[in-house]
């Protein structure tokens, strides 16, 4: 006999929003538990609905109940995943709330379910609004207290993952942000006065013979600097300048090939351009930043991470587009990936890996797209003047940041008041090796990067409320109560499958 407490709605649906908004039609229940199980199975501990419906209940305006869980791989074994607390920050399409969501029904219909306008950005665009909504409550595991198992390994982590995604589902989280960025009050229009940055004589003439100031932190990597070195001292411009930044004291082994760069090195060669040393012993990257600023010669700052390479023109390219309009502060180029065989040395270009241009960047809406995405592009350029005038980089002195994010920080500051430029075709190169910060990364080294980058988020959303002349907002709800309508607690939930 078939359990009457199993409905069944049979039917034609074009996409996964029609048939959840057909099971939220039907429901008589006070909340409804969505479990996302298309790509794998999700088994529910007994007590796992019991424990989110309390927690709805304890939440003074819920929006959603989400919960740590375990994942269980092919070979049995079952590991702990631990989410992250939510805040108005987790703008990411790829945040991880989990495969089990509790809402309150009634919020969901005053929402009108999911978009069904949407084919893969439905369930983000659902929990965007949501949270604009009602508070986002995290069911934490810290022993044995996971709701549900999912039967599938933990993914391995890759972040160029996201450049393999179809534009068809960028667009859509593109428009899905952009529509939660207006509502609430965060959206930076494209036809929004913009800066412009100007010199005087004086200030022009001091460029003369130093255009550019390629700055370079480094930790440990002797291996790798004089390559990079070199990539400068290629360039079709020559007024430009290298600045060496080491931060292991003078005990880092890469200070020494440096010296060989230098006036009297073997690597010296007169009439390239200047390779400049500069030495600190704390190992904090936007303190070098920031060290290479104050010492600069040039206009602009060009960005050059010491396992990386310049293509010879990425800095004619550069400021070809400086020069095409004074209201760009920050100039970003395209990049490609390129992988270090360990035991041979050899270099060679990912074929996997296409060129990196961040083409969800355009100039209408380019800043505010950025919310949702972990990068911006590279190599980056900016007026040394914009970057002073916007405190430089991050010290490590935000939540959760070490040694991570503070050029995106920059990047979000500056898009907020000038153009950002673009120069579309690959003139970076990429190295991977084992040493490198996004190689092989844990789910911890994971989580904290996203902690910091989201807080990042989170300063920029309410700095944008604040340009647009709107106080940050409190999750309220208007109009909608957890209760039911006699008052007492609701007790009871519709499970979609």
């Amino acid at each position: 006999a078939s359990d009457h407490r199993v409905v069944h709605l049979p039917g034609t649906y074009p996409n996964r929003a029609a048939m959840f908004n057909a099971g939220l039609s039907a429901t008589t229940t006070d909340y409804v538990l969505l479990l996302v199980n298309e790509s794998a199975a999700v088994m529910l501990r007994r007590s796992a609905l019991r424990a989110m419906l309390m927690a709805a209940e304890r939440a003074e305006r819920v929006g959603m109940v989400y919960a740590d869980h375990e994942l269980t791989g092919p070979d049995g074994r079952t590991i702990a995943r631990h989410l992250l607390d939510h805040h108005p920050g987790r703008l990411r399409e790829t945040t991880d709330y989990g495969k089990a969501w509790l809402f309150p029904t009634r919020l969901l219909r005053a929402l009108g379910g999911l978009d069904e306008a949407y084919t893969t950005a439905d369930l983000y665009d659902l929990r965007l609004r949501v949270s604009e909504q009602g508070q986002l409550v995290h069911i934490a595991d810290r022993h044995d207290g996971a709701l549900y198992t999912i039967a599938a390994a933990a993914e391995k982590h890759d972040v160029f993952d996201y450049l393999l995604t179809d534009k068809v589902s960028q667009l859509e989280h593109q428009r899905a942000l952009t529509e939660h960025l207006r509502r609430v009050g965060a959206y930076l229009a494209p036809d929004r006065s913009w800066r412009t940055i100007h010199y005087t004589p004086t200030e022009q003439r001091a460029f003369d013979g130093c255009i550019a100031s390629v700055i370079v932190p480094v930790h440990r990597r002797p291996e790798f600097i004089g390559a990079a070195i070199e990539s400068v001292l290629c360039q079709t411009r020559g007024d430009v300048e290298v600045i060496v930044v080491v931060n292991g004291g003078e005990a880092d082994p890469t200070a020494d090939e440096v010296r060989r760069y230098l006036a009297g090195g073997d690597r010296f060669a007169p009439g390239r351009p200047e390779v400049r040393l500069l030495v600190t012993d704390v190992n904090n990257i936007g303190l070098c930043l920031n060290i290479g600023l104050e010492t600069a010669r040039g206009k602009y700052y060009v960005q050059l991470d010491s396992d990386d390479r310049l293509k010879p023109d990425a800095v004619e390219k550069l400021l070809a587009v400086f020069d095409s309009d004074p209201s760009i502060g920050m100039v970003v180029g395209a990049y490609e990936v390129w992988d270090l065989n360990p035991k041979n040395g050899a270099l060679v270009r990912n074929p996997d890996i296409p060129v990196v241009a961040h083409e969800e960047w355009t100039d209408d809406n380019g800043p505010n797209n950025l919310l949702r995405v972990n990068g911006a592009g590279a190599p980056r350029a900016a007026h040394i003047k914009v970057l002073e005038e916007l405190g430089g980089f991050g010290l490590n002195d935000s939540p959760h940041c070490r040694n991570y994010g503070e050029d995106y920080d920059l990047v979000l500051r500056v898009s907020e008041h000038y153009r950002i430029g673009r120069v579309w075709e690959p003139i970076y190169e990429v190295v991977r090796h084992p040493g490198g910060t996004d190689h092989s990364l844990d789910q911890a080294t994971i989580d904290r990067n996203d902690n910091a980058k989201d807080w990042m988020r989170l300063q920029a959303l309410r700095r944008r409320q604040r340009l647009n002349g709107r106080e940050p907002l409190s999750a309220e709800l208007t109009g909608y109560c957890s209760v039911t309508s006699d008052g007492s607690c609701a007790t009871r939930a519709t499970v979609f499958l």
